[in-house]
């Protein structure tokens, strides 16, 4: 039992030296190597896909939808350049193309010129599904493809949910305003109805007043005619009555001389009878004082002749009279007479009153004539806009009622209720894919990585089972570069082997389909012989026991950096910096080109890099093989031994 807690000379020989201790410490920490390294290259690559170059193309060319300018694929470009899930990188088709061809973008995404017109084609003539094109390049990293599926697919959902939303929520709107519409349509309708009943009541009492009107103009008419006719005799009784006065105003004057020779003859007479009953009342007074009744006799007898030449006879009353007359009589005279006095001026403004009364009732009595036509024909208009009202208030009753009912079908959404409506309708938008290459199985995506990796452990293997350098080569005269060669072609021929067998197994058997069958083998050779002569050097430069684990962490490194699994972006900066000089990463590139499909630059690239690696790592061999040529305690007993 104490025995198993000493740590007996086995460990002890690992403290002889630095490279030993070193050797033990390795070992140690390469259970950790691996976990902790593999854990942190791929530790949460799902969380880095902001880091995957995407090329993004936006050819839409707009649309109008009913005058509102709908720009869908600018919002579609806006909502994933902003979303942050991928790395969008805008350019345009040419160069989308070209960099997905060469690796530079790991597919692309374009929104085609016609994206706006297909998501407003619900509400034309012709509804369809808007398309988004992705394009596809499996030789760059299958998973990259497999990612950019499931990004697209999440894409599309959102993309559809949104662009859907909009699409309904226009005919929502529309449907919604039309609702509006129809309801103000009832509205006016039943407006209109109840106007197109008062118009019928109120046509009714125009009917009944245009009836009135007709009669009326009618009689006036009549009556103008009468009037027209009593104008023309009163103009002619005028002309007639100016002819007249002339002879009035001659007998006039005739009266005037006549009156004048009577008054020069009874002037004389009335002032002689004046002073005779002075004379006689003189008399009567002077025998009324004489007491003789012949003379009271006398006196009565001229007292009655006294009052019979006062009453009877012509006094100056009478005379004043008959004056009077006579300045009547010359009046008249002048007025019926004279053209300028007043009566005749005034004889001749009313005759010619009355031609113009006469011209005017002639025109009064044809236009109420006219009148009495219109009336007539306004009455039977009436008539038909009655029967018109009528029919009018019949339709806009019923279209009332109908307008109502359409009205009440017709949803009425609050904004909230027509935005949730407009997401619950299904996605209007689908993407079509494009692969420039393809891998059609998950096996097939991934075999340039595992091909790759079996053959650095078949490698790894083969200088387990054979020493990298021949010793009795090493203690010859042969260059360090034959010593080399010795033990490496040998390896190679056992190299050939393994790639004959994984070729025809992976091929034949499991049914990887290469584009390029002949190429993928002899890709798959130099492979080999790159990993062989770099897995040889190793163990030359640092000695079997070191190289091993120098091999074996460098494995982990290659594995890890190398994008074979998941895309490089993916991954820790510290892989992304050691991507480009990872042999690995060169190794997986060509057997993607040639397996895949899609040759291009990167191809010979990766050749290249490779014959370089496998020159680099011969002369490092025969580097350090001249080195190993002078013995040493070290070399007799080394550090570390396996």
């Amino acid at each position: 039992m104490l025995a198993g807690l000493v740590t007996g000379t086995e460990l002890k020989r690992f403290a002889r030296s630095r490279m030993s201790r070193a050797a033990l410490i390795a070992i140690v920490f390469m259970p950790l190597l691996y976990g902790a390294l593999y854990l942190w290259a791929f530790w949460n690559p799902f969380g880095n896909l902001d880091k995957l170059p995407i090329a993004l193309v936006n050819d839409d060319r707009g649309a109008v939808v009913d005058g509102t300018a709908l720009n869908a694929g600018d919002q579609v470009e806006s909502q994933l350049v902003a979303s942050g899930d991928l790395d969008w990188q805008q350019v345009d088709a040419e160069r989308a193309r070209e960099g997905v061809t060469h690796g530079d973008y790991y597919f692309a995404v374009t929104i085609p010129e016609d994206f706006s017109e297909a998501v407003s084609s619900p509400m034309s003539d012709d509804p369809h599904k808007a398309v988004m094109q992705v394009t596809f390049n499996d030789t760059n990293n299958y998973l990259g493809s497999v990612i950019g599926e499931n990004a697209m697919r999440e894409m599309q959902a959102a993309v559809g949910e949104s662009i859907s939303a909009e699409a309904v929520d226009k005919v929502l709107v529309g449907l919604q305003t039309a609702g509006e519409g129809l309801v103000e349509a009832a509205d006016g309708a039943a407006q209109l109805h109840d106007g197109a009943g008062q118009l019928e009541s109120g046509l009714a009492e125009a009917k009944d007043g245009s009836s009135q009107l007709a009669d009326g103009a009618g009689e006036l008419a009549a009556g103008l005619g009468e009037a027209r006719a009593g104008a023309g005799e009163l103009a002619d009784g005028l002309g007639r009555l100016d002819g007249g006065a002339d002879q009035l105003g001659d007998g006039a004057q005739q009266i005037s001389g006549g009156i004048d020779q009577l008054v020069g003859m009874l002037e004389p007479i009335g002032t002689a009878q004046s002073e005779a009953a002075t004379a006689v009342a003189e008399v009567a007074d002077l025998l009324r004082g004489n007491p003789d009744p012949i003379s009271g006799q006398a006196v009565a007898a001229l007292d009655d002749l006294t009052g019979l030449l006062t009453t009877e006879g012509f006094d100056q009353s009478t005379l004043g009279q008959l004056l009077t007359l006579r300045d009547g009589a010359r009046q008249l005279a002048h007025e019926l007479g004279d053209p300028s006095s007043t009566f005749r001026a005034g004889l001749s403004t009313a005759g010619g009153g009355a031609g113009e009364l006469a011209s005017g009732l002639i025109q009064l009595s044809d236009g109420s004539a006219q009148l009495s036509d219109g009336a007539t024909e306004l009455d039977a208009g009436l008539a038909q806009l009655v029967d018109g009202s009528m029919q009018l208030s019949d339709g806009s009753g019923e279209l009332a009622v109908a307008l109502a009912d359409g009205a009440e079908q017709v949803p009425a959404w609050s904004e909230a209720e027509r935005q949730q409506v407009s997401e619950t309708i299904g996605g209007p938008v689908t993407v079509e894919e494009q692969r420039m290459t393809h891998a059609p199985t998950f096996g097939a995506g991934f075999a340039p990585f595992f091909l790759s990796l079996a053959l650095f452990v078949g490698s790894l293997i083969i200088w387990m089972l054979l020493r990298p350098v021949s010793t009795r080569a090493l203690a010859g005269r042969l260059s360090a570069l034959r010593v080399v060669l010795a033990t490496y072609v040998p390896a190679l021929l056992v190299v050939l082997a393994q790639v004959i067998v994984m070729f025809l197994v992976v091929v034949y058997a499991i049914g990887l389909d290469p584009v390029h069958t002949a190429a993928m083998f002899g890709v798959l050779i130099l492979i080999g012989a790159t990993y062989l002569a770099l897995i040889q050097a190793f163990n030359i430069v640092f000695g079997v026991s070191v190289g091993r684990v120098v091999t074996l962490a460098f494995l982990m490194l290659q594995m890890v950096s190398s994008g074979g699994v998941y895309p490089v972006e993916t991954t820790g900066k510290l892989f992304q910096i050691l991507h480009p000089v990872d042999p690995m990463t060169y190794t997986v590139t060509a057997l993607r080109q040639v397996t895949l499909g899609g040759m291009d630059g990167r191809l010979w690239t990766a050749l290249a890099v490779l014959v370089g690696i496998w020159l680099a790592s011969l002369g490092a061999s025969a580097l350090a093989v001249r080195r190993d040529r002078r013995w040493t305690i070290e070399t007799l007993h080394p550090p570390v031994a396996v």
